[in-house]
């Protein structure tokens, strides 16, 4: 159930603790994907895993502005502080827990977010009346994931699926020839490079070429079984917050 499609007496109706909160970016994505792509992927994500799993779902409202400064160079990039991020999606936590929806999977899109999702979701289960893990889809795809670049063959692919209008297929061939192969600038094992314009020339790290929507459909559904197979766990764990044990 998507929330911004239902009245609110259909939410009250629905008997489920079960929620999935869509969180993506807007923010560069090469010359040939939207600026929205991290949003759109994991609002796929979530509405196909709520759409296939055995009992009703509540799937939040995405937040499409996540931590990206790291793309600040690029056009149309948005962000916000990872303080504010995590004060944000925790509130919206709070509310879903409010109306008995208290056992959630943070669904997100964005690589920039994941370390500021885990920070907010253990905070959330030690002190508030819920419980909540993030889920970051492309980490969930098997080999796939090894291939996880920015714009590159997953987020495309993807993309390709769920909204093929959205990819520019003729910029396809110069977003891998002004991209990298690769994610930073490196010396050893540590990563010189702070911004994404300091490594790649178009905002693209991967090569694009090798995406297809039918990779793409691939990609979806070893998302959505890994989504319900989390779902599964959650709904087993104690939403009581945990301080003093």
């Amino acid at each position: 159930m998507r929330l911004e499609t239902e009245t609110w007496t259909d939410a009250a109706a629905v008997e489920t603790d079960l929620a999935l909160l869509p969180v993506g970016s807007t923010e560069q994505h090469g010359p040939h994907a939207p600026l929205g792509t991290d949003t759109v992927d994991a609002e796929a994500v979530a509405t196909a895993a709520a759409d296939r799993y055995d009992d009703p779902v509540v799937v939040a409202p995405a937040v499409p502005v996540g931590v990206a400064e790291e793309h600040r160079e690029f056009a149309g990039t948005l962000w916000t502080s990872a303080s504010t991020f995590r004060a944000y999606v925790r509130d919206i936590v709070r509310s879903l827990a409010a109306h008995g929806w208290d056992r959630v999977v943070v669904v997100n899109g964005h690589g920039g977010n994941a370390a500021a999702l885990g920070e907010v979701t253990a905070r959330i289960v030690r002190h508030d009346d819920a419980y909540a893990v993030p889920f970051t889809w492309f980490d969930e795809v098997g080999e796939h994931s090894s291939e996880m670049g920015h714009a590159g063959p997953l987020e495309t692919s993807l993309l390709q699926h769920v909204n093929p209008g959205a990819v520019r297929a003729d910029r396809i061939d110069d977003a891998a020839t002004g991209g990298s192969d690769r994610w930073g600038e490196w010396q050893g094992r540590v990563n010189l490079a702070v911004d994404s314009h300091e490594f790649t020339e178009n905002g693209v790290v991967g090569d694009p070429r090798s995406a297809s929507a039918e990779r793409g459909e691939e990609l979806l559904d070893l998302a959505a079984s890994a989504l319900c197979a989390l779902l599964d766990a959650v709904r087993e764990r104690d939403p009581r917050p945990r301080v003093g044990e």
